[in-house]
């Protein structure tokens, strides 16, 4: 059996998602998992839950047992959590973090596109994840330069406005949740009251 379903099949076996599977040259093997995500149409919201260290070595003795048996070259094994910078790669992933700061880097640069502020040869974009018109995918941003703590903003000023970028899963090289850390707590998702 190949490695991919091999440490599939465990993994999606012991009730986890399978992120990411990565091979280092020096034999390192690291996998990465996840809690499961189950939209919560017309449900009660479910507090957000995180992969443990617990469940981690569950899954790597597992899995060191069923690459033994399948005899599979590797000499290290790493299982760990996709953290604050987690890789989005399927329609389902895009799903789950709709209304999260994402940063996308396409393919092809955005090209010469009519009425846009946006630079031609611009291939990154880092901004607010939302579901398109269309049904497609869109980052939507604001160029403003962030406000510093303390400083004064006038009411006067114009506000810069927001642009948005449409695209496809094809067109993309990469897609990450942005790693911002906030040192003030969980925020509600939009939509959700503040606990």
């Amino acid at each position: 059996m190949a490695l991919q379903q091999i440490v599939e099949q465990t993994v999606t076996g012991l009730g986890y998602d399978l992120v990411e599977i990565e091979r280092s040259p020096g034999g390192l093997l690291r996998i990465t998992i996840d809690l499961p995500w189950q939209s919560d149409a017309g449900q009660e919201p479910v507090p957000e839950q995180f992969i443990t260290v617990e469940d981690c070595e569950k899954v790597t003795r597992q899995l060191q047992f069923a690459l033994e048996v399948d005899g599979a070259d590797y000499t290290r094994l790493e299982v760990s959590s996709p953290g604050i910078d987690r890789p989005l790669r399927h329609e389902a992933d895009f799903q789950r973090f709709v209304g999260s700061e994402v940063d996308i880097t396409l393919r092809e640069p955005v090209g010469a596109a009519g009425g846009t502020l946006v630079n031609a040869n611009r291939k990154k974009f880092r901004g607010t994840l939302e579901r398109a018109e269309d049904g497609g995918w869109q980052v939507v941003w604001s160029d403003a330069p962030p406000v510093k703590p303390g400083q004064r903003v006038s009411k006067k000023r114009e506000p810069v406005p927001l642009q948005a970028l449409g695209f496809t899963l094809d067109e993309l090289r990469e897609a990450r949740l942005a790693p911002i850390v906030s040192f003030k707590g969980r925020s509600a998702k939009p939509g959700q009251q503040a606990g």
